[in-house]
């Protein structure tokens, strides 16, 4: 018997862009790289992505963090700045992603995040 392992995935930016506004959404999301970065760094650094799965209950393998770090890391430098966070987050959701981001959005937010 084989098992299905895939997980139904909701996409809920859309919904707390209309909620939340552009603006707002974009201050949740800062909230949330403070939650993820060493707070001495004030970046999402592979210790500190690892320390907060772990503190979350998730198990992840170490190649899976620095995969997800990797994808990200647009200077090089092996971790997450701000922007780099944000702009990650906007391009992994698939609805913000299909190319009509525009309807979601109605007060101005730099647009290398759309």
């Amino acid at each position: 018997m084989e098992l299905d392992h895939a997980l139904d995935f909701e996409d809920y930016f859309p919904s707390m862009i209309s909620r939340l506004g552009a603006e707002g959404f974009i201050g949740e999301l800062c909230n949330g790289f403070s939650l993820l970065m060493d707070a001495h760094k004030g970046l999402i650094t592979f210790e500190s992505l690892k320390m907060n799965c772990s503190l979350l209950g998730l198990e992840v393998k170490d190649d899976e963090l620095l995969c997800m770090l990797m994808e990200g890391d647009l200077d090089g430098d092996g971790a997450l700045n701000q922007m780099e966070f944000c702009i990650l987050m906007f391009r992994l959701s698939p609805c913000l992603m299909d190319g009509d981001a525009s309807k979601f959005c109605t007060q101005n937010v730099d647009p290398i995040l759309m």
